[in-house]
C-alpha cells in the first residue's frame, strides 16, 4: 500500500492545484435533486471535487483516497467553500465499508471489480450509487485513462456488475467531457427499487 501512495501522491504533487478547476461530474450536477439525503461515501475521491459539491449541497461526505497529497487538497477545497468533509487515506482494494451505512455511494475512475459487492453492502435501503469510469474503446482513443484491459469497462459490464438494482439512468459510449472526447459508461442505481419519479435518460 505504502508503495501506491507514494506512486499516486507524486502524480497529484506533479500536478498543479487549481481549486475546483475541474468542477464535479456532470451527472452529480444533473440529477442531484434525485438523490436521497444524508451519508455519502466518494471512493477514489482525487481532489474531492464531487465531494466538496455533494457537501454544498448539505450532504454528510466522507472522502476516500490512497493519496494523502489529493485529500489534502480536497479539504482545502472544501475550506475555501466553507464546508466540511471526512477525509480517510485507505487503499480501496482492502478497504472495509460498513454495511448499510450510506445512502450515496460514488465511484468514479476507478474499477476494481472486487469493490462492486462491498458498495452494494454498504448502501442502506433504497440507496443510490453513482459510477462512472471508461469503457475498452478508450484505448484506441488518447493516452488519457488506464492502459490495461483490466481497468476498463466490457461492453454493457456496469449493467451486469449492478444487476438486481433498479437502474435509473445509463449511458455508454463516446461523449465530450470537458472539452474532451472519452469513451465512458455511468450509471445511477437504487438498491432496492421503490415507487416515485426516476431519473431517466
Amino acid at each position: 500500500m505504502e508503495q501506491d501512495r507514494k506512486r499516486w501522491d507524486l502524480k497529484y504533487r506533479e500536478r498543479k492545484f487549481k481549486p475546483g478547476r475541474e468542477g464535479a461530474s456532470t451527472i452529480l450536477k444533473k440529477y442531484l435533486r434525485f438523490f436521497p439525503r444524508g451519508k455519502v461515501l466518494d471512493l477514489a475521491a482525487g481532489e474531492g471535487r464531487n465531494a466538496v459539491f455533494l457537501a454544498e449541497h448539505g450532504f454528510d461526505v466522507q472522502a476516500v483516497d490512497i493519496s494523502r497529497t489529493a485529500l489534502n487538497r480536497a479539504k482545502k477545497l472544501a475550506l475555501s467553500r466553507g464546508v466540511r468533509i471526512e477525509t480517510i487515506s485507505a487503499d480501496l482494494d482492502t478497504l472495509a465499508i460498513p454495511r448499510e451505512e450510506y445512502e450515496v455511494i460514488l465511484d468514479f475512475y476507478f474499477l476494481d471489480r472486487r469493490l462492486v459487492p462491498r458498495i452494494k453492502r454498504g448502501l442502506k435501503k433504497d440507496g443510490m450509487v453513482v459510477f462512472e469510469t471508461y469503457t475498452a474503446d478508450q484505448r484506441a482513443r488518447a493516452k488519457e485513462g488506464p492502459s490495461k484491459t483490466k481497468y476498463l469497462l466490457k461492453p454493457n459490464e456496469l449493467l451486469r456488475l449492478f444487476r438486481g438494482f433498479h437502474i435509473l439512468y445509463y449511458r455508454e459510449g463516446i461523449f465530450r467531457e470537458r472539452g474532451k472526447r472519452k469513451a465512458i459508461a455511468s450509471l445511477i442505481a437504487r438498491k432496492q427499487r421503490a415507487e416515485g419519479v426516476g431519473c431517466g435518460v
